[in-house]
């Protein structure tokens, strides 16, 4: 498996949590959020990802309403 980069993950962390101890840290990230029913606000459309509401239902909603954003 190739190792996380940091640095480079950091410069694309979208989260806009900014007290966030697991933003570039993705291995991280994504074990919190699986852990409480939610999906990473990287996968997030912006607006969407800054309500802070990052269930997976939220997730479905979106992809539903607007299709692929990505």
């Amino acid at each position: 498996m190739k190792e996380c980069s940091f640095e480079k993950n950091l410069k694309k962390c979208s989260c806009s949590y900014s007290s966030c101890s697991k933003k570039g840290r993705c291995c991280d990230c994504l074990t919190m959020h699986f852990s409480s029913g939610e999906l990473p606000g990287c996968l997030f459309p912006a607006d969407v990802e800054a309500t802070y509401n990052r269930s997976i239902e939220t997730f479905i909603e979106t992809y539903n309403q607007r299709g692929p954003w990505w």
